[in-house]
């Protein structure tokens, strides 16, 4: 997963206006703060092109996988709750084209006027989540990584503002996926329908010391490797998520809970089913299961 070339070469202006050594300590402080598990306060020109660079395309390949859940349904407004640059909103306008009203809430207006360069026409809202007691009704919300910073409870005012579907990511870690889990726990109580991931709206079967969360795959451009000192060209952005909808939908029969295991004539699989977590072990010899296994992928539907 990349992000869209105009985008990625906008991105690369900002960071070559830059300079490498700015542009690599910039992006050495960022990745200690998100070590931390600290809030990342993003300002200053070396620190927005490190962000752009090193974490932005993560983000859309996260939001632009879950979305993929939403294929579809009826949307044609989108808001995306604590936007930063636009990430999720950009993933939706790639999955949901007709979508003409695009608005982001976001508190720093320099992330939001960067947002604009490649959301053109996009309604902008420069304030802080935590303090609006009301949103505008959108028929899509999305919170993209923005709720674990939040210190006020939001799940039920961005619920109340999605005429069609709400969609919460947040990073794959034991507390995101905690934070996910209580989003989902509220939400379903409150009357919300279950899209993704889970394949009913039963009590979660996941227990401690195991935590509910996926992978996206991103390319790392030359410049992020060249950043990170890294070999490989590319690397997995762990994410958890809930996406929840107004009216009933029919959700995945199961879900792929970890990377498919192969071994030579047998797939192992982890999944999540309506009666619960179950192993599952595809020999070869079933033939089309065995076909669909080599085709699973973790976070899938199976």
């Amino acid at each position: 997963m990349q992000l869209p070339p105009p985008v990625r070469r906008a991105i690369e202006e900002r960071a070559d206006a830059v300079g490498f050594p700015a542009l690599k300590a910039a992006a050495a402080a960022l990745s200690n703060v998100y070590r931390e598990g600290k809030p990342a306060r993003i300002s200053g020109e070396a620190n927005i092109a490190a962000y752009l660079v090193t974490r932005m395309p993560a983000t859309y390949a996260a939001a632009h996988a879950v979305l993929a859940e939403l294929r579809g349904m009826p949307i044609a407004s989108v808001l995306d709750a604590g936007a930063g640059t636009g990430a999720a909103a950009l993933a939706a306008r790639e999955h949901f084209p007709d979508a003409r009203e695009i608005t982001l809430i976001e508190r720093d207006p320099t992330l939001a006027e960067v947002a604009l360069e490649w959301l053109p026409g996009a309604h902008p809202i420069h304030a802080d989540l935590s303090r609006m007691t009301a949103l505008p009704p959108h028929d899509l919300v999305i919170a993209a990584y923005s709720l674990g910073e939040l210190a006020a409870p939001m799940a039920v005012r961005l619920w109340e503002a999605a005429r069609v579907a709400l969609v919460v990511i947040e990073p794959g870690t034991t507390r995101g996926a905690a934070l996910i889990r209580g989003v989902r726990e509220e939400l379903l109580a409150a009357g919300a329908h279950m899209i993704a991931p889970c394949p009913a709206e039963m009590p979660c079967p996941m227990t401690a010391p195991d935590w509910c969360h996926f992978a996206a795959r991103v390319e790392r451009s030359s410049l992020h490797r060249r950043i990170k000192e890294g070999a490989l060209g590319y690397e997995d952005e762990k994410y958890s998520y809930v996406a929840l909808s107004r009216e009933p939908v029919t959700p995945a029969a199961a879900r792929v809970l970890r990377r498919p295991q192969h071994h030579p004539g047998l797939i192992q699989l982890q999944l999540c089913t309506p009666a619960g977590i179950e192993p599952r072990r595809i020999a070869r010899r079933d033939r089309d299961a065995f076909r669909s296994a080599r085709r699973s992928e973790w976070g899938g539907r199976w």
